[in-house]
């Protein structure tokens, strides 16, 4: 950089490569270089909708900037569903992985640097094939903005990157099959015939249901919910000290008895208690 001062700003980096690249070179390079031209000019006029801009393009990778995160996002869903409807038509599938990252970049003339890019590239290695990883500071702004369902893959080791918790973009329909295998696995012709399964089990693993019933419990009133925490608790108690002779359901009845009154004397009008007074 030539500038004595160097240029930043904050921006959303997207970047996507080719998953398995050198072997379908390998298997046929004519075909797979024609394939990847063609995926690309479908990349760019995704991103160019989504007021994004391509910065640079090596190999099989390509990497874009946006301006609004939730429009970068929006763009990955909708490259990974164009790629899915295209692979159908040309076997065999070449399939792309995603990483999003808000950051701050270097900026050098139309290039970027930095490790708002580096983040996004190792996102992009944590995804699977055709999924999207997104940064956790790309997820506070777009987990309730956008139609798809986000799972948490917890703080991942990535090369000479500190680790950081990422998230998992999950999309309805034909695309998330596609891609419903565990990050790392093989794809395989075994592995996608099973991908429906995998989906079908994954909404009911055992961090979709605790987070479900996490959620659940944080809706509720404080009342209600340290008296359902109490009452189990001693139902806990009961069933693993002496579970012949049950007892729990006089303190708990009594628990609930008294938060049901608190609830309802805590929803009737003003007027009404001051009356009382």
């Amino acid at each position: 950089m030539t500038d004595e001062k160097v240029k930043r700003r904050l921006t959303t980096v997207l970047c996507a490569d080719v998953y398995g690249y050198s072997r379908l070179m390998e298997a046929d390079e004519t075909r797979t270089l024609e394939t990847l031209r063609r995926y690309r000019t479908s990349i760019a006029g995704l991103v160019e909708r989504h007021d994004g801009r391509i910065v640079n393009t090596w190999g099989d990778a390509v990497i874009a900037e946006f301006a609004s995160v939730v429009e970068a996002v929006q763009c990955a869903v909708e490259i990974q569903q164009e790629i899915s409807n295209r692979n159908s038509d040309t076997p065999p599938p070449m399939l792309f992985r995603i990483g999003v990252n808000l950051g701050d970049v270097m900026v050098d003339g139309s290039d970027l640097y930095g490790d708002g890019v580096n983040i996004a590239a190792r996102l992009q290695e944590l995804a699977e094939p055709g999924g999207i990883v997104i940064s956790s500071s790309a997820y506070d702004q777009v987990h309730n903005k956008l139609s798809v369902g986000f799972d948490c893959l917890g703080q991942r080791p990535m090369k000479n990157i500190a680790p950081m918790t990422s998230y998992r973009v999950t999309m309805s329909g034909p695309t998330a099959q596609a891609r419903s295998f565990p990050s790392g696995e093989r794809l395989t012709s075994q592995g996608a015939a099973s991908a429906p399964n995998a989906v079908h089990q994954d909404r009911y693993a055992p961090s979709t249901w605790m987070r479900f019933v996490s959620d659940g419990f944080a809706r509720l009133p404080r009342p209600v919910a340290a008296a359902l925490t109490v009452s189990s608790f001693l139902i806990l108690i009961n069933l693993f000290t002496n579970a012949h002779k049950i007892w729990f359901h006089w303190p708990v009845a009594v628990i609930l008895f008294g938060v049901l009154m608190r609830t309802a004397l805590g929803r009737r009008p003003r007027s009404d208690r001051k009356e009382e007074r």
